[in-house]
């Protein structure tokens, strides 16, 4: 048993505090709103991103970082990517000098194209060996019901990996281990926006051929700028790479999926924002991010790019569509 800190009471932050307090650990939910984390000490219910599901006794919630951290051997960095610098750095001095930083945040960052566990290094000073990332085909809601799951936690300390393994491993969800941090967190960052890719499909009424098609060559982009950046391919074969992006293009409870689907019924992007009720959705940010990574980097995305235009130029769903498909044809 572990003490674990999940700092963000988001729905994947709440249904991972229940899922290590479920393993058998002591957990305290860390909530930006003072209210939140009384709502939820007091009715067992995170009701704002979890509603129905009752929380552990085993979970404390509070709206102060530096109880939450207190004694922790695990902390939870789960708020959202493009916020993980501006929490971190008023967490620093909170934060346990041998804690394991796991980072469950998918994204990269603007400006830096920095993957999150590159932030958490730079931020905390934290030794790479004491920074962990949590990815997979991870829909907060189904594991919340406990429906049976899979998971990948990456560290370059192997040892500590399968701590964080033990520590968060239940009858309902099955964790495996990996050295490959960068495989891990790229898969994760880019899958986001291959969702909103299927999801403007989806929403132009477009079927199972055109799903299909953009996961196969969504993950085959995302392959491309993994390894340039060092990272195994194999990793995309898995839980983090192809498990992730298809339970995230597929699934209607994907925040990133609702949210192209909404801009392919002909919605502005902050019309869209209204579809998935306030949360983020990752990969309209990312797209510039991911967009300007890959051309620093030599990197052809060619579905990125699309995703870019439409997010951040107003570019609209037809004319992407067409970009794509008047490409020049070559092998695969």
């Amino acid at each position: 048993m572990v003490k674990v800190a999940v700092m963000g009471a988001g729905s994947w932050g709440t249904t991972l505090a229940k899922v290590f307090a479920d393993g058998g650990n002591t957990v305290t939910l860390w909530a930006r709103r003072p209210e939140l984390a009384q709502a939820i000490q007091k009715t067992r219910e995170n009701t704002d991103y979890l509603p129905g599901i009752t929380l552990p006794q085993a979970i404390t919630a509070t709206a102060d970082p530096e109880a939450a951290c207190t004694g922790a051997d695990i902390v939870v960095i789960g708020v959202p990517s493009q916020t993980v610098r501006e929490n971190l750095t008023a967490w620093a001095g909170f934060l346990p000098s041998e804690a394991t930083l796991l980072s469950i945040s998918k994204g990269i960052e603007t400006g830096t194209f920095m993957r999150m566990s590159e932030i958490v290094a730079e931020v905390t000073l934290a030794p790479a060996e004491r920074i962990a990332v949590l990815s997979g085909p991870n829909l907060a809601r189904e594991i919340a019901e406990e429906q049976p799951a899979a998971t990948v936690i990456a560290c370059r300390d192997l040892n500590r990996a399968k701590l964080v393994q033990a520590a968060c491993a239940s009858w309902y969800l099955r964790p495996y281990t990996n050295t490959d941090v960068i495989g891990c967190e790229i898969g994760g960052a880019c899958k986001n926006v291959i969702a909103l890719a299927c999801g403007m499909a989806a929403g132009q009424g477009l079927g199972e051929n055109t799903l299909a098609t953009l996961i196969t060559r969504g993950l085959a982009e995302i392959t491309r700028l993994g390894t340039e950046l060092g990272a195994d391919p194999k990793t995309f074969a898995g839980l983090a790479g192809m498990g992730d992006l298809v339970a995230t293009c597929a699934s209607p409870l994907s925040r990133n999926r609702t949210f192209g689907a909404a801009l392919g019924k002909g919605a502005t992007v902050a019309e869209a924002k209204k579809a998935t009720k306030g949360q983020v959705a990752e990969g309209v940010i990312s797209s510039q991010s991911i967009h300007d990574l890959a051309l620093a980097n030599g990197v052809d995305m060619p579905i990125t790019e699309c995703v870019r235009a439409v997010c951040h130029e107003g570019q609209s769903v037809d004319e992407s569509i067409r970009a794509l498909m008047g490409r020049s044809r070559k092998s695969e």
